[in-house]
Formats: C-alpha cells, sequence, structure tokens
C-alpha cells in the first residue's frame, strides 16, 4: 500500500509563503486522489485541499491563498501556501484514496505522519 511522508512545515510570518511536499511510495498515485488537511490543538481536522484527475478543490478559507498539485514523475503532491495567516497554523497531513475525491477525512484510507506549520503575527 501507499506510503505518505509530508515534509516543508515550519515557521513562518504572517504574510509569507511555504511549500509543503507529500512524498509517496508503493504505488503510483496519478490516479488517486490526493488530499491536504490540517489540525490545530484543541480543534476538528479540517479540508484545505485536495486533487484528483483534471480537478483540484480548495476550502473557502484558503481559496485563491493555496495550490494544490502534483508530479506524477516523483509521485509526490505539493501544497503551496501564499499570504500566509495566523489562523493557518496547525499540523498539515496529506491523504490519499483510490477513488473519488471528498472533502470528507473518513474517506481517506492512507494518511501521512503531518507536518508542523506555524505562522506569526
Amino acid at each position: 500500500q501507499v506510503r505518505l511522508v509530508e515534509s516543508g512545515g515550519g515557521l513562518v510570518q504572517a504574510g509569507g509563503s511555504l511549500r509543503l511536499s507529500c512524498a509517496a511510495s508503493g504505488r503510483s498515485i496519478r490516479s488517486d486522489a490526493m488530499a491536504w488537511f490540517r489540525q490545530a490543538p484543541g480543534k476538528e481536522r479540517e479540508f484545505v485541499a485536495a486533487t484528483a484527475i483534471s480537478w483540484s478543490g480548495y476550502a473557502d478559507s484558503v481559496k485563491a491563498r493555496f495550490t494544490i498539485s502534483r508530479d506524477n514523475a516523483k509521485n509526490t503532491v505539493y501544497l503551496q501556501m501564499n499570504s500566509l495567516k495566523p489562523e493557518d497554523t496547525a499540523v498539515y497531513y496529506c491523504a490519499s484514496r483510490r477513488g473519488a475525491y471528498s472533502s470528507d477525512s473518513a474517506v481517506y484510507d492512507r494518511w501521512g505522519q503531518g507536518t508542523q506549520v506555524t505562522i506569526s503575527s
């Protein structure tokens, strides 16, 4: 089964940018739905963005600031985050499933360990 490993998190000032990477191994993700979720302390896990073949979608809170993309040759999905805000602070998780995309975390069956993103104000 596919394994997912996130990287690229860190500390950045409000208004700055980060790019998160999710490297997959075990099988190709080119036909999978891939998603990013985030979870802040004491909060529920929140949908951020997802991509499938010829499709991508975003939560309203990040639309126009974040971009999800994938590099099939590297078997990697990215989340480019611009104009970061303190409320973006969370652990960001990559997830995948063989099937349709969704904003519901329950339908994804493969998860990475997460990478911490902290935005200072």
